[in-house]
């Protein structure tokens, strides 16, 4: 079910650590979506042609094989993809006129992940690596960066973004996602994040748009992009996925902001959190 981890799953690709779940959907429309953060993000790069690597933990049981197979459907190369015992995550979700409303989380393994020596050695060697949901997400952030010091000359260090609504800690981190909402304190979030120690800071308010900046002098505006809301579960994390795709490219600031901005607005016109999330779980029923 899960491919090995080689040096060669990972190298100068976009990796992907943390959580998935299942979305479970209850109310008007009885569903179940593969999703998650890390997983979100590395579905969507994929989905445009990235490649792209998932480092995360799923429990020895149906919801495990879904979320594997998910990742296969989705062109995501599982390389960091680990069994662990116990349940995996599962998130019970109520959509409310197209707003998402999380009645219940349960973190299963996704709690007690965390990626192991070889496996971070790899992920030092990727060209980006987004965090998700990941319990010592500091301690990552920082063995990354120290790989990426080695006194030989061999190590560089990825990009290290983050999705800072899930995970905590700002040092050693290149790229600071924060949410507040459309009436929220974006420029004091950011402002807080830069102190803290991130390099660049974006803050995403909803139907208010995002902002970013990496001084906090100078302020880039995203307006948000009209949609047919349908769901706005995994709309963020497709804004931090389109994000990341612009930046890799080289593309500067405000364009990776309205890059992010129409992913965001694409993602809001399907259920679930990517556009084949109910795929894994069709797979999920061949033994």
């Amino acid at each position: 079910m899960i491919a090995p981890v080689t040096a060669g799953a990972v190298s100068r690709v976009i990796a992907t650590v943390g959580d998935n779940t299942i979305d479970r959907y209850v109310g008007e429309e009885s569903a179940r979506y593969t999703g998650g953060n890390a997983y979100n993000v590395a579905a969507q790069l994929a989905g445009h042609g990235r490649p792209v690597a998932y480092f995360g933990a799923v429990g020895r049981d149906a919801d495990g094989r879904t979320i594997a197979r998910g990742l296969h459907r989705a062109g995501v190369d599982p390389a960091g993809l680990v069994t662990m015992a116990g349940p995996t995550a599962v998130t019970t979700i109520r959509v409310d006129g197209g707003d998402r409303v999380f009645e219940s989380e349960e973190f299963g393994v996704t709690a007690d992940y965390f990626p192991n020596d070889a496996q971070i050695e790899l992920l030092a060697g990727a060209a980006w690596v987004h965090i998700g949901m990941l319990p010592r997400a500091d301690e990552l952030r920082a063995r990354l960066a120290v790989l990426g010091r080695r006194s030989d000359g061999t190590g560089w260090a990825p990009v290290v973004s983050q999705d800072c609504a899930v995970a905590a800690g700002f040092t050693a981190l290149d790229v600071a996602f924060g949410s507040v909402g459309e009436r929220g304190d974006a420029r004091g979030w950011a402002r807080a994040a830069l102190s803290a120690g991130a390099r660049t800071a974006i803050v995403t308010r909803g139907a208010a748009g995002a902002i970013a900046t990496d001084d906090g002098a100078q302020w880039f505006e995203q307006p948000a992009i009209a949609a047919q809301v349908v769901d706005t579960t995994g709309a963020g994390d497709a804004f931090i996925a389109g994000f990341i795709s612009a930046r890799v490219e080289g593309v500067a600031l405000p364009a990776a902001l309205e890059r992010g901005a129409r992913w965001a607005a694409v993602a809001c016109g399907h259920r679930g959190g990517w556009p084949l999330a109910r795929a894994g779980l069709e797979l999920s029923t061949r033994r």
